[in-house]
């Protein structure tokens, strides 16, 4: 039920606070730029800054601006299951049409132990469609292509954002899921080789920054025009690098401030790009005119 090029949208802060003007305008530009959902509250988005009541607030701000455009995807994920399943519930409340839960970091449970976290959330939103995120690098455990498979069969977990970046993994679990489970890539890098796997779409940073080119890369590719999406990736390419040059959202959120749409603020204890880093990201930045 999800599809396409999604953005792992970053949250504009103003002086300390959730800038929502700028929040909205986002929202509006990334659905005329041809995004196809929207995820607030993410890794991009600070969630681990965020307060309960900044988190909640964003997920309204972004659902309203949205007005059932593309589909709203909340970032809902937490280390401990209680606290996942609550932020999960007001998700839905808020009129979410879905949530994306990484898996629990830090404490570095089991395989036994993340299948028993997913399912607990997921029996307490029965009918409300969960994505798993799988992002390794962030939470020091590896959600296996085996759990992910035990994990599908759960009616209401109906996907995975897969960011290893291990295209072996990636192929494995394609084949172990079948086509009935959305599988979407969580890495710039791998949009389109998961593509060709058999992914169903990207859920990225730098959508942040060239949603269109991300879309038309996604349109290109299910229209059949492979030339056209790989001519797309390799276009992408140099931005992709960017976009990580130091921990993500820093480069994210300094470009779309560098492009006047935002302003240039983060949460510690993420602070503002180091000067040679800034001089890299502008480089790449002009060598797309968006700056």
């Amino acid at each position: 039920m999800f599809e396409g090029s999604m953005v792992a949208m970053v949250t504009p802060f103003k002086r300390g606070k959730v800038d929502e003007k700028a929040l909205i305008s986002m929202v509006n530009w990334q659905i005329e730029e041809g995004t196809d959902a929207i995820i607030p509250c993410g890794t991009t988005g600070e969630s681990a800054t965020l307060d309960f009541d900044e988190h909640y607030r964003v997920i309204e701000v972004v659902v309203k601006a949205v007005k059932g455009r593309v589909p709203v995807i909340a970032g809902t994920g937490a280390n401990s299951t209680d606290e996942a399943i609550l932020i999960t519930r007001k998700a839905r409340e808020l009129g979410a049409d879905g949530a994306l839960l990484v898996s629990p970091y830090y404490n570095k449970p089991t395989q036994q132990g993340i299948y028993l976290h997913y399912k607990a959330v997921a029996d307490s939103v029965k009918g409300f469609p969960l994505i798993l995120y799988n992002v390794p690098g962030r939470t020091s455990s590896n959600i296996l292509p085996e759990t992910v498979a035990r994990l599908a069969e759960v009616r209401n977990i109906v996907g995975i954002k897969e960011a290893t970046g291990d295209m072996k993994q990636a192929s494995e679990l394609l084949r172990l899921v079948g086509g009935g489970f959305t599988v979407l890539s969580g890495d710039d890098f791998t949009t389109l080789p998961m593509y060709v796997l058999g992914g169903k779409g990207a859920i990225s940073v730098s959508a942040n920054v060239l949603p269109k080119k991300q879309a038309l890369m996604w349109d290109a590719w299910k229209a059949g025009d492979i030339e056209h999406a790989r001519r797309l990736h390799f276009e992408l390419e140099p931005l992709n690098k960017a976009m990580f040059i130091e921990t993500n959202p820093i480069p994210v959120k300094t470009a779309l401030a560098m492009m006047g749409l935002i302003k240039e603020e983060f949460r510690l204890p993420l602070c503002r790009m180091g000067d040679e880093n800034r001089k890299k990201l502008e480089k790449a930045l002009k060598g797309y005119r968006l700056i």
